[in-house]
């Protein structure tokens, strides 16, 4: 009979242990993972249909909840993000209205700035090389307008207007969102200066929401990926932090506030037909419940951290490299479904095809992260500490962003 390698099963859980030790909250990490997961598998299915390979038979609403859910994907890290940055300044300032300018946009630029800066010097490259999938056509924009708009901050302005740009340009739309909001928000907490104040400026973005969702446009593509359509769910998030922050739980309001997340986000996520029945998305209020219940997961993650278990690793695996393998996975799946497409021109393996893909993006994103783009992140926060003096510690719980 075979038995575990005990010095597997020692060092599996000396990962774990150094996991939650680091100030991880693996269920964060595990709704990263399922967010990627969901954006992964929502870019395969437009080359690669589901409905009509092997879900020909499954109903519509299991094709829809499993290849549709992309965009749901990426509200969620909207969600998870204004979560982890709150959190993560009051973890380093004690209270935002201590917020340092100069410090704040110095992390963002060492978490994002490495990342996007070198993805857009290969897709310059590839875009000059006249590389299919990846060269931007000439209706839509030039390279440098592009650029342009990936660096300021508008590529969802730009394919709002002007159609949509290649795959791996496409999924720029979302930092464009999010680094535009990070841009104000430290503003916003030394104008506000006050913890009531702060929540009511935020809770505009969450009232406007759902207007930019549906009457303030007619653009669907704005309606979809503006600023304002996407920005509430940031901003939920951000009360979210500073109420987690303020108030300690129960642990039975925890557990109910933690049911009641999940079921929001579910109920929006894989009930389309009954929210669409009920109204909820043409009202534009399906982005706010659901992020909603992703905010109250995250509290409630945050209050109570324990370690995951194990059989969620592969999932928290995907959500600590979200990150890079959002940005990177389109190069990914383009090569690998032109082999497929000479290989398997029928579309015969397609299930094996998902799997492969789904888990290459994760390798590779995997691999960016750990020789890239977080040494590079690491060395832009140490040479700001080596100059700062050493803060005393805050009884915040640490986060992962």
């Amino acid at each position: 009979m075979l038995r575990p390698d005990s010095n597997l099963l020692v060092s599996v859980a000396a990962a774990k242990r150094a996991s939650h030790a680091s100030g991880r909250v693996d269920g964060i990490d595990v709704l990263r993972g399922l967010s990627i997961l969901a954006v992964l598998v929502l870019h395969i299915n437009l080359r690669i249909r589901i409905a009509k390979t092997f879900g020909q038979h499954w109903p519509a609403f299991v094709v829809s909840d499993i290849g549709w859910n992309g965009r749901y994907g990426v509200i969620v890290f909207f969600a998870i993000s204004g979560f982890l940055i709150t959190t993560m300044c009051l973890t380093r300032w004690n209270c935002l209205e201590n917020i340092s300018l100069r410090q704040f946009y110095r992390l963002r630029f060492a978490r994002i700035a490495p990342m996007l800066l070198a993805l857009l010097a290969v897709l310059s490259v590839l875009h000059l090389s006249g590389v299919p999938y990846f060269t931007i056509r000439p209706q839509v924009s030039t390279l440098p307008r592009a650029l342009f708009a990936a660096l300021t901050f508008h590529v969802n302005w730009l394919e709002a207007q002007h159609g949509y740009l290649p795959g791996n340009w496409d999924v720029l739309w979302s930092l464009s969102n999010e680094e535009l909001f990070y841009l104000t928000f430290p503003l916003l907490c030394l104008l506000t200066r006050r913890r009531a104040a702060l929540i009511g400026a935020l809770s505009i973005f969450v009232v406007l929401g759902p207007f930019a969702r549906t009457v303030l446009s007619q653009n669907p593509m704005w309606q979809e990926n503006g600023y304002l359509s996407c920005m509430d769910a940031i901003a939920i998030g951000c009360i979210a932090a500073i109420l987690s922050g303020a108030i300690r739980l129960p642990s039975g309001i925890r557990s109910t506030l933690l049911w009641t997340g999940t079921a929001l986000a579910i109920f929006v996520a894989m009930c389309k037909q009954i929210v669409s029945q009920m109204g909820i998305d043409r009202a534009g209020l399906d982005v706010t419940l659901l992020s909603l219940g992703v905010a109250l997961m995250c509290i409630c993650f945050t209050q109570g951290n324990k370690p995951g278990r194990m059989e969620w690793a592969w999932l928290r695996w995907f959500g600590r490299n979200s990150y890079e393998v959002y940005l990177t996975h389109m190069m990914v799946i383009f090569p690998a479904l032109a082999v497929l497409r000479r290989v398997d021109p029928h579309s015969h393996l397609a299930p094996l095809s998902y799997v492969a893909m789904i888990f290459l993006s994760g390798a590779f994103g995997s691999l960016i992260a750990r020789c890239f783009s977080e040494p590079l992140n690491r060395y832009f926060r140490r040479t700001r500490a080596a100059s700062q003096p050493t803060p005393a510690p805050i009884k915040v719980p640490a986060m992962n962003d």
